[in-house]
């Protein structure tokens, strides 16, 4: 592997690649909502918790942590690439040091649950951090079509897997309490959803007038919500600032047999067709670059990233986000669910051949004509030829 050089500098982190190509054999064992609820509020066992984890940590790391080797040598090596690299494998073998130690023991289980809890702080900036790896590349290397499709393929799963690791440090960190709520109710204050996983109540309201409630991840819903809310904004303000009044952003909720549907419409302007798959783009963003030093503001502000990474919050229990824009008069955002907690099952990256393909691709001619930016000179050619 490209980091055995660098891992054997230090004895105790020998055995990393051997690790990695262990686990990255088996398969992540996705979750569905229903079953995160049902432990979480019946069946709850720090004991339980403990076993599955200190499999299943190892294996959705792994199989993650194989797929960043295929990254370019020229983005791998870049300093932010590199130190979330390392924060992966230390969290690896952090995980690792609990893998044969004995489950009844209570000090094991408080042991392993600080050890979770520092490996999920350690983790608090790896999504700026690797924005910040592709940006020193781009800034370095500049940008190829080939590097860019890797790129998007690899931080989708790549941040999709940390979402899903996330969530079962969260699950687990709320084994241990004694005042856990009964999940069939709905959240009403902020408390709440901060301290349990239960039903989430949505503030708009459906064709019916009645309310609609769900089963989601309070902070996921908000994170979605939130980055359309904020784009429709200012959409709306940019495209009407000469106006006495500014038009209504309107969002509309339909539960159905399968899917909870919201529907946000603004009337902001629209994007270009052209333009639109750029905004789910890791590589593109309009924005100056942010400092990660800098203190306040959104984490993630400057780099691009709001729209990508909520549609992968919608994807994470096998829904969806999509723009459908009108330039020159607005935008309709759609976030799709499903509506049973039973159909929400995790989506989660598995490293296997067909992954391996993706990173080795090469590109080839377009079979498609491109038209010419001017179809004059293109005419002149053809009768000189």
């Amino acid at each position: 592997m490209k980091f055995v050089r660098f891992l054997m500098k230090n004895s105790s982190l020998a055995n990393v690649p051997r690790h990695i190509d262990h686990f990255s054999k088996f398969s992540p064992s996705p979750l569905s909502i229903k079953q995160f609820l049902d432990f979480g509020s019946t069946n709850a066992c720090e004991k339980t918790s403990f076993m599955f984890l200190r499999q299943e940590l190892p294996v959705r790391l792994s199989n993650i942590m194989k797929e960043i080797n295929l990254l370019p040598d020229r983005l791998l090596s870049t300093p932010s690439v590199q130190l979330v690299q390392s924060w992966y494998i230390q969290s690896l073998l952090d995980i690792l040091e609990f893998y044969t130690k004995n489950a009844d023991d209570h000090t094991v289980l408080s042991g392993f649950t600080d050890a979770l809890i520092t490996i999920r702080n350690r983790h608090n900036d790896v999504v700026p951090t690797m924005a910040q790896g592709v940006i020193e590349y781009k800034e370095s290397f500049g940008e190829d079509h080939m590097t860019s499709q890797n790129v998007q393929y690899f931080l989708d799963r790549f941040y999709m897997s940390r979402i899903s690791i996330r969530m079962l440090i969260n699950q687990h960190s709320k084994c241990g309490e004694s005042d856990r709520l009964p999940s069939t109710l709905p959240f009403q204050e902020e408390t709440l959803k901060q301290k349990s996983f239960i039903s989430v109540l949505l503030s708009a309201v459906n064709g019916s007038k009645q309310p609609v409630y769900i089963v989601y991840v309070p902070s996921h819903l908000y994170h979605m919500l939130f980055e359309l809310f904020k784009n429709a904004m200012r959409a709306t303000v940019e495209s009407h600032e000469s106006s006495p009044r500014l038009p209504s952003i309107k969002v509309r909720v339909a539960l159905g047999g399968e899917d909870v549907t919201i529907k946000m419409s603004d009337k902001g302007g629209g994007v270009p067709l052209s333009k639109i798959d750029r905004l789910f783009s890791y590589m593109y963003t309009t924005a100056p670059t942010p400092n990660l030093g800098s203190s306040g503001g959104a984490p993630l502000a400057g780099f691009g990233y709001g729209l990508p990474i909520s549609r992968l919050y919608a994807k994470y229990f096998q829904g969806d986000l999509q723009l459908y824009s009108m330039e020159g008069y607005g935008t309709d955002a759609v976030i799709y669910l499903k509506a049973l907690s039973k159909d929400s099952v995790e989506r989660l990256p598995v490293y296997n051949k067909s992954a391996w393909r993706h990173y080795q691709h090469i590109q080839e001619a377009d079979d498609w004509c491109v038209p010419s930016s001017d179809p004059k000179n293109m005419a002149v050619d053809k009768v000189q030829q």
